[in-house]
């Protein structure tokens, strides 16, 4: 049989509405007269934490080469199946034997756990901290290899973010990705 613990006893003035009343207007006056935490949004932005889980981007090596070997260990470890991955032998001689053909991610599917970072023995995917894509259809919000790596030559300098609020001019174009 189970036992039913209380976290909060209720006390003689609970049975009252009054006082619970005066208790909320109370902490609301608190309230008005501390620091406000609201950004204005389209002249600054909002910079995420480290380890943020946002966009994500491929890596590319020191030759400027894709990393990704076409394994599909990123797409077997995606438990909403958005990664969608066609390999094909490399064209060049030294180096990997494999790489994509093609690499898509279904945005609208992701639930951005981090299991595809995190299934990759050559940590060529990895997830940025860009948060604010948007589009009017749904085609629009499945990226492709190129703008995979279109977010990787975007991020590849830092957070993007930090250096908007510091005054860099960065463009994303997060149309047709």
């Amino acid at each position: 049989m189970a036992t039913v613990q209380r976290t909060y006893e209720p006390q003689f003035s609970d049975r009252f509405y009054l006082p619970a009343v005066v208790r909320g207007l109370w902490m609301t006056f608190v309230r008005i007269f501390r620091r406000k935490d609201t950004i204005p949004y389209p002249d600054r932005k909002y910079v995420p934490a480290d380890g943020y889980r946002g966009l994500q981007r491929l890596n590319k090596d020191a030759e400027g080469r894709i990393k990704c070997v076409a394994c599909e260990m990123c797409q077997t470890a995606c438990p909403a199946h958005c990664i969608t991955i066609v390999p094909s032998p490399a064209p060049w001689d030294e180096g990997e034997e494999r790489y994509p053909v093609q690499f898509d991610i279904d945005l609208l599917r992701c639930i951005f756990c981090g299991f595809c970072e995190l299934a990759c023995p050559k940590e060529a995917i990895e997830l940025t901290e860009i948060y604010d894509y948007a589009s009017y259809t749904r085609d629009d919000l499945i990226i492709n290899m190129e703008g995979l790596l279109k977010v990787y030559d975007v991020t590849s300098q830092g957070n993007i973010y930090k250096r908007q609020n510091e005054g860099e001019s960065i463009t994303i174009d997060t149309g047709k990705l």
